[in-house]
């Protein structure tokens, strides 16, 4: 795939690219309304490559980590994710090609991580600059249930209204620890439209909201991949911030704004 920055995300995280060779999944991906992860749909197995699993060793369980995004990037050698500025604890483990979590035979590869990367300006309180990177331990091998999606440019822009897709394996409406990897599709919103729900002082630059229209993201799908489509070419624009507390699916769910964090993360991996 050359030596070309990628993002991987877990269970919330996902593998991102940012030239050719990104954003094409062997098996296509099937959406077929406009369901919200809350009573959500299955995904087609294998269709998000990039989605991840970040899980505890020994344990099955999901992650309820907040904030989980991955990036790799070839020419490193190595996977880094983007996380919380909470910090991730190292006994964690990333799953990469998992869909069913109840199925021990799928083809899934279990790495490590060795390194936490915050961005220096996040803020706990407004969770502004909502993105950590982390490096795992080994490189990822690529195959036809793992691969990148792009990684938004700092020139990107999507028009209000346009539909994108967010997964998990956050709370639906029946359990809250779903099986099956879960998709839903939902709008992206004005910064404007944002602002007129949770306020003004509440939505900055570093953030896209997306939903407001019956759908939305939920407790542990924070973390996870919010990307778009554009010419069959799938690019990861958000991950998964915050929201209601109770998955309020009329309420725009808030997410980090990849195209203004990506000239923090292009320095970071320069300088790593």
């Amino acid at each position: 795939m050359g030596d070309t920055a990628m993002f991987l995300l877990v269970s919330c995280l996902a593998l991102v690219a940012s030239a050719l060779g990104c954003g094409v999944p062997t098996i296509k991906p099937q959406v077929s309304g406009y369901n919200k992860i809350v009573n959500g749909e299955n995904a087609v197995s294998g269709s998000w490559p990039w989605q991840v699993s970040l899980q505890v060793v020994n344990s099955r369980d999901n992650c309820l980590l907040k904030r989980q995004f991955l990036l790799f990037k070839k020419i490193l050698k190595t996977l880094l994710l983007t996380f919380t500025s909470q910090g991730c604890p190292y006994n964690h483990r990333v799953i990469l090609g998992e869909y069913d979590r109840n199925y021990n035979s799928e083809p899934i590869q279990i790495k490590t991580i060795s390194r936490a990367i915050s961005h220096p300006y996040y803020n706990s309180n407004t969770f502004t600059n909502d993105i950590t990177l982390l490096k795992l331990s080994s490189p990822v091998q690529m195959t036809n249930r793992i691969s990148p999606v792009c990684l938004a440019s700092s020139s990107t822009s999507i028009p209000s209204g346009t539909k994108c897709v967010t997964t998990g394996w956050g709370r639906t409406g029946s359990t809250s620890s779903p099986r099956y990897l879960q998709q839903t599709a939902l709008p992206l919103l004005t910064p404007a439209q944002c602002k007129q729900y949770w306020g003004q002082n509440r939505i900055t630059d570093a953030m896209i909201c997306a939903g407001a229209s019956g759908v939305s993201s939920c407790q542990g799908d924070s973390g996870g991949p919010l990307v778009c489509e554009s010419g069959g070419v799938w690019s990861l624009v958000g991950i998964v911030s915050w929201g209601t507390s109770n998955c309020n699916v009329y309420a725009p769910a808030v997410y980090a704004r990849v195209s203004y964090l990506r000239s923090w993360i292009d320095q970071t991996l320069a300088y790593n």
